[in-house]
């Protein structure tokens, strides 16, 4: 840790920041007061410090899709195991589609609900945060939501799934992208008015900018954000960060050891001057010597203005990433034996684990909470958690039951390649593929000697298994760090 981080902790240390203070502008150009909220200051600085649980968003090309072929829920020990660590809060991507099948102001399916539930009490019941993290791109079935109110209904729908859990955090949406900038402020604002609607006044609300909210670029694409206003004064600035050339979170190297600190100050500057707070909600760097010092760098760098930046999470863990570069699945992923050592630098002191009784939603109306799997199950179908760069995003199913209402909805153009937060894009199997082809979760993935069996990897970046499939079954690439025998 730096000198001056070591200065910062010892006047942090014991005391409380004032989040927010002074005064808010509302669109009508009223200004209000805002109660200065205590935020306690952690020793070294960070308030939040995490991991993206990736799975419930998997398959979107899939809707409903099929859980345990087309998405899957996250691990309890694996989250367990990073609790116990010091991480102490855990973002759930999840699909608006698949939560709210049909029409965005349509009704919950019951046990996609129960699921979000259980994983959210999961980690809340340790003492943990839980973000909740619609991954949809300021979208629904593949097109921009433009409408402000059924935005806002379904967002008083979901808070009010959470409104007594105040260790739940609200993320509005994952990384709008190439929309209008007015509608982008305009669905932020409508999701807090909704959330704050539903009875949920305690929990802090994250918004997302457009341009895939990259830190590098927040002050080009995004000045207009800082209109946003919230009642109980808890808005936090999530943005993504990725240290590659292309700023999208698709190579394992990084420009330099600095990159990190370089790309983040501008948004620093605007956080400062607007008297506002941010979180980096998507960062990741290569197993290798310069990522590893970047990422070293860019989180130094924050912490040194900790009076803005209340923490960040890790992309990503996950039951499903296989050998994918950034996973920071316990305890074989790619990212876990190489960074867990350095993150843990920065994780809020006196974060360990702990149980927290009050941490629970709201009684539930519907289905009893599915319980977490504890064992994670084969990929029984590529991975893909966003859009393909040079693709429009997967349109749900056209059936009747699944169809967006039309009044609803805009259709969007192709969008750009992503700036930030590109996972590993890939092609879904057949629908028709039957489920139960798959096998359980305890078949040996080998078949004798040294081939593999259906289903299971068989190459991929940092891949060190076997490469020949069994019998009538052949290696089929998936994407740069997944290959499974089909």
């Amino acid at each position: 840790m730096k000198f001056t981080n070591m200065v910062l902790a010892a006047s942090a240390a014991g005391m409380a920041v004032a989040y927010p203070s002074g005064r808010e502008i509302i669109p009508n150009g009223r200004e209000i007061s805002t109660t200065k909220r205590s935020v306690e200051k952690r020793a070294n600085g960070f308030t939040w410090f995490g991991v993206s649980e990736s799975g419930a968003e998997f398959g979107p090309g899939n809707i409903p899709g099929t859980l345990g072929k087309d998405y899957t829920w996250p691990v309890a020990s694996k989250i367990q195991t990073l609790r116990d660590a010091g991480m102490n809060v855990f973002r759930i991507p999840f699909l608006m589609e698949r939560l709210v099948p049909g029409s965005i102001t349509g009704s919950f399916d019951a046990t996609y609900l129960a699921s979000l539930k259980s994983t959210v009490e999961t980690v809340t019941k340790s003492g943990a945060y839980a973000v909740l993290d619609p991954h949809n791109y300021g979208r629904y079935g593949g097109n921009i939501i433009s409408s402000t109110d059924d935005f806002k209904a379904w967002w008083k729908k979901v808070a009010g799934e959470f409104v007594s859990n105040d260790k739940v955090i609200f993320d509005t949406n994952n990384e709008y992208h190439d929309m209008d900038q007015t509608l982008v402020l305009n669905l932020n604002q409508a999701a807090i008015d909704g959330i704050r609607a539903a009875g949920a006044k305690s929990q802090y609300i994250f918004v997302e900018g457009n341009a895939w909210t990259g830190a590098w670029s927040w002050t080009d694409n995004n000045d207009n954000m800082k209109g946003l206003t919230d009642p109980q004064g808890k808005i936090v600035y999530e943005m993504h960060q990725y240290l590659d050339g292309d700023k999208s979170g698709t190579s394992e190297s990084c420009v330099s050891a600095t990159i990190g600190s370089e790309r983040l100050k501008s948004a620093t500057a605007w956080l400062k001057s607007n008297n506002k707070k941010g979180f980096v909600g998507e960062f990741a760097g290569g197993a290798n010597s310069v990522c590893e010092s970047a990422v070293s760098d860019m989180l130094s760098y924050m912490q040194e203005n900790s009076d803005v930046w209340m923490g960040a999470s890790w992309w990503s863990a996950g039951p499903w990433w296989g050998s994918y570069m950034y996973s920071l699945e316990p305890t074989d992923g790619p990212a876990y034996a190489a960074y867990l050592p350095i993150l843990k630098k920065y994780f809020p002191s006196g974060s360990a684990a702990s149980v927290d009784n009050t941490g629970s939603s709201a009684p539930s109306t519907t289905k009893a909470p599915v319980q977490i799997t504890t064992t994670a199950a084969p990929i029984s179908k590529p991975i893909s958690t966003e859009p393909a760069q040079n693709a429009a995003p997967a349109p749900s199913v056209t059936s009747a039951t699944t169809a967006p209402a039309a009044s609803t909805l805009t259709t969007q153009p192709a969008p750009k390649k992503s700036a930030c937060s590109a996972k590993p894009v890939t092609t879904a199997p057949a629908a028709t593929e039957p489920a139960t082809t798959q096998p359980a979760a305890t078949q040996p993935a080998s078949t004798g000697g040294d081939t593999v069996a259906r289903w299971y990897q068989c190459g991929g970046m940092h891949y060190t298994g076997s490469t020949t499939c069994a019998s009538g079954l052949k290696c089929v690439v998936q994407n740069p760090y997944y290959s499974q025998c089909l």
